[in-house]
């Protein structure tokens, strides 16, 4: 599965583009890094790729998954994962009950449940399972955040800074860990993000001239 943006460039309705034209290739399993300033533009970009793009903005180019044109494509019909910074887990559902949100309609009763839980499972968060959000760590509802966007199989994941609010010792194992559940999954990744450190080894970097801040 290869992700590919082409020419893409945004605009604030008929001002200056955002950035420089991307033209980015990414393979499955392989991470590509947009870096920048805080408030510059990635988190729009990241919408655009999804479909959640506000009519604020217009853009150019094209989004294609394998020979698949995403630009105008419905957000239900792209099949993209995103991991934000905060974990967005709904405080009244348990943990099993937030991943089964992922699930397909097509999965019913209990084996909703069983395919939480084994998902769970795979991590090393089983135990997890029947608590809410607010009795697990900051660092576990990150976890778990991964977990249910996985669990739903996106063809394309897209990483809008999801270590940023993360203190420095467990901002370093939850991305190693990150990247440890994207190389199993083997899908194209996107990640923006402003420090350096968050680039793993390895990863496509693409140096970006963006021309305007206080975007989002």
């Amino acid at each position: 599965m290869t992700l590919r943006l082409e020419n893409l460039v945004i605009r604030k309705q008929s001002s200056t583009p955002l950035f420089s034209p991307i033209n980015i290739t990414i393979d499955s399993g392989e991470v590509a890094v947009v870096m920048g300033p805080s408030g510059c533009g990635k988190s729009t970009l990241l919408n655009l790729i999804a479909g959640h793009l506000s009519d604020e903005f217009n853009f150019e180019g094209r989004v294609l998954l394998q020979d698949n044109d995403l630009s105008y494509q419905p957000p239900h019909l792209r099949h993209v994962g995103i991991l934000f910074q905060d974990d967005l887990l709904f405080p009244h559902l348990n943990i099993w009950q937030n991943l089964a949100f992922a699930l397909p309609n097509s999965v019913k009763g209990i084996q909703r449940e069983n395919r939480a839980i084994e998902a769970l499972r795979k991590v090393s968060l089983e135990q997890l399972a029947y608590s809410y959000p607010e009795q697990i760590s900051g660092g576990q509802r990150a976890r778990v955040s991964l977990v249910r966007m996985l669990l739903a199989e996106p063809l394309v994941v897209l990483l809008d800074e999801p270590f940023s609010k993360l203190d420095k010792d467990l901002r370093i194992q939850f991305r190693q860990w990150v990247f440890e559940q994207l190389s199993k999954a083997n899908v194209p990744t996107l990640l923006v993000t402003h420090d350096e450190g968050d680039v793993p080894i390895h990863s496509q970097l693409v140096q970006l001239d963006w021309n305007i801040t206080n975007v989002r």
